[in-house]
């Protein structure tokens, strides 16, 4: 799955009904190009064309807009989990690398987004929304019960499902700050330490068989 072809905005691009849509396109963009700190709604406004009005009209203020942003990060990440555990095509071990190879690749095509999903800016100073924590827990409950299923069929540890799930995420999770905040500097390996994690979790198994 592709993360990052969405096409530039411009401001004939849209029509009323997407301007929601439309906004949270160019709240990336301005994120990406400028960071978070800088980003405004009479920024994200000007970028789009548009008064501040209709801005606020669909974001409350600029938290309430960061956190629809995390939001659909989270609805990306759900998607994608969604369709590759349920994808007959695959064997289990093959929807698992899939699992952790698209949570690190996603995390390494978009960081910032990733920093607002997982980072300090929203959830440690609980600013979160209520459309954005309903979306990243049920996020979470997802995966926890692909983790259920992966040691029901012997693919990976047996032990407290949700003590598993904590330490594959935090692996994750750690690989992917890793690059993000440019100690892992190599992004053409992500594929190659996303594979080896898979085999470090999977690997106690296979000895066994």
């Amino acid at each position: 799955m592709a993360y990052t072809s969405e096409q530039k905005i411009s401001r004939s691009s849209y029509h009323h009904g997407d301007l929601q849509r439309t906004l949270l396109i160019a709240a990336k963009e301005l994120i990406a190009e400028h960071g978070i700190e800088n980003l405004s709604l009479r920024k994200l406004a000007q970028r789009v064309g548009v008064s501040r009005t209709a801005a606020y009209h669909h974001f409350h203020d600029k938290n309430d807009l960061l956190c629809a942003v995390a939001a659909e990060g989270f609805h990306q990440r759900y998607e994608f989990m969604l369709n590759s555990f349920n994808n007959i095509n695959l064997t289990d071990k093959q929807k698992f690398e899939a699992f952790i190879c698209e949570y690190i690749r996603y995390a390494a095509q978009n960081p910032e987004v990733y920093e607002l999903m997982f980072g300090r800016c929203i959830w440690k100073q609980a600013k979160c929304s209520k459309q954005l924590k309903d979306i990243a827990y049920a996020t979470f409950q997802y995966q926890l019960e692909m983790i259920k299923h992966w040691q029901k069929v012997g693919l990976i540890l047996q032990d407290d499902p949700l003590r598993v799930s904590q330490v594959i995420w935090g692996s994750m999770h750690g690989i992917a700050k890793l690059y993000i905040d440019g100690i892992y500097r190599d992004a053409a390996r992500v594929e190659e330490i996303s594979s080896m994690a898979v085999r470090l979790f999977t690997a106690p198994l296979d000895t066994q068989n």
